[in-house]
């Protein structure tokens, strides 16, 4: 079969299942903006692959147009490389893309009659989700929530199927358009992230950590407001104070993905430094960056405590694979988190906004580890149960992807 699959950062949400086709034989052609993971997933890098360019961005009209002017100079862009492979004779069965960036507004134009399944990752709201939900900091005016979510709407009605990960992220959109919506997860490989006694992660100051030491890992693609970085960075005065023997790993990059960049300072890292540095035994605080994939996952096969803070918003794969490993999970009592982790059997919960009960759990699960065993078991058990790869999100995703191509 013939798949033609659309996403600005490649591979994104579509590894996994791109792997698969890829590998079975069929013809996979991808566009994409950027080079994203290529350089870390080899088996990829034989698909054919279309870059798309676009020009500098123009001066929109309005400063609300901002967004969705790039978002339509994105979507010509691609169509413009649809349409040079619809004259080169190629004729997918299905198109599979991402809608948040414009790339899927105009491929109905080029393809009338092929099915179009379109991954849709959240539905901004001026309040009641993410926007307003940390009063710490501004509120976004409504005007451009609404005219930010105009891309989005216009590509739900090009679309023949939509895609979301969870069903939180479902019922951030209208209702009329929750019909549409399949909700099917990535999935997380948990044969590759499970339990390892004999993990042992080596940090650039020559200390060694494992299983047997007390480690609080924290884990965010970027270290911000959304995931919780200025509350979990509270906490650690408290948390340090309490356990003198604990390290804690912090994963993360120091760019914005989510929020404003903050105020008087170059990143929230350099921010939350200059509040609470001063309390911190730095020593034993430790700014990993960006892991590639194996280091990562020794961060969470060491792991003792893992803290998962988010507004509420899009889930993070981290706290799956996190759960996947076994780890005993402090997690934000916001709904998506919800979704996955139930207080006192999977994982502990508290208050997003409470860092001393933050610092509390994590405290009392640092000194009494045994009283635990069956919260990390029960961790695993749901990644096995309702997110593992291979047994339960490929095939339902392979499930829809031929039902929709049979449609063609």
């Amino acid at each position: 079969m013939n798949w033609l699959f659309v996403h600005r950062r490649f591979p994104g949400q579509f590894v996994h299942v791109v792997r698969y086709l890829a590998a079975k034989g069929d013809r996979v052609i991808f566009i994409s903006h950027d080079d994203g993971q290529i350089s870390r997933i080899r088996e990829l890098s034989s698909l054919q692959r279309i870059l798309y360019r676009t020009p500098k961005r123009r001066k929109p009209a309005h400063k609300y147009l901002a967004r969705m002017t790039q978002c339509v100079i994105n979507g010509e862009a691609v169509a413009a490389a649809a349409e040079r492979l619809r004259k080169g004779g190629f004729r997918p069965d299905l198109i599979v893309g991402h809608s948040g960036w414009g790339e899927l507004l105009y491929l109905k134009d080029v393809w009338p009659n092929t099915p179009l399944l379109g991954y849709f990752e959240f539905f901004w709201r001026s309040s009641g989700y993410n926007i307003g939900f940390d009063k710490e900091f501004p509120v976004t005016p409504a005007a451009r929530v609404r005219t930010t979510n105009a891309v989005d709407l216009i590509s739900l009605e090009a679309v023949d199927r939509g895609l979301t990960a969870t069903e939180f992220q479902r019922s951030t959109y209208p209702e009329c358009y929750r019909r549409r919506l399949s909700v099917i997860h990535e999935g997380v490989d948990t044969a590759l992230h499970q339990p390892d006694a004999k993990a042992q992660v080596w940090l650039n100051n020559g200390v060694s950590l494992t299983r047997d030491n007390d480690v609080i890992t924290y884990c965010a693609r970027s270290l911000e407001p959304h995931r919780g970085f200025h509350i979990f960075m509270r906490a650690l005065p408290r948390i340090l104070h309490r356990n003198s023997n604990a390290h804690v790993l912090i994963v993360g990059g120091d760019e914005v993905c989510y929020d404003s960049r903050p105020s008087g300072f170059k990143t929230y890292r350099e921010q939350l430094l200059a509040e609470v540095g001063d309390q911190l035994d730095l020593d034993r605080v430790h700014f990993v960056g960006q892991l590639n994939y194996h280091r990562y996952r020794a961060v969470l096969q060491v792991s003792s405590v893992h803290v998962y803070l988010t507004y509420p918003f899009v889930l993070s794969w981290s706290l799956i694979e996190a759960m996947a490993c076994g780890c005993l999970i402090v997690g934000s009592k916001t709904p998506p988190v919800e979704e996955v982790v139930s207080d006192g059997r999977n994982g502990l919960l508290v208050d997003f906004m409470d860092h001393e009960s933050l610092a509390d759990r994590v405290s009392l699960a640092l000194r009494s580890p045994q009283r635990f065993g069956a919260i990390r078991t029960a961790a695993r058990e749901v990644a096995l149960k309702r997110f593992d790869l291979r047994t339960v999100c490929l095939p339902a995703q392979l499930r829809l992807f031929n039902r929709l191509a049979s449609r063609k």
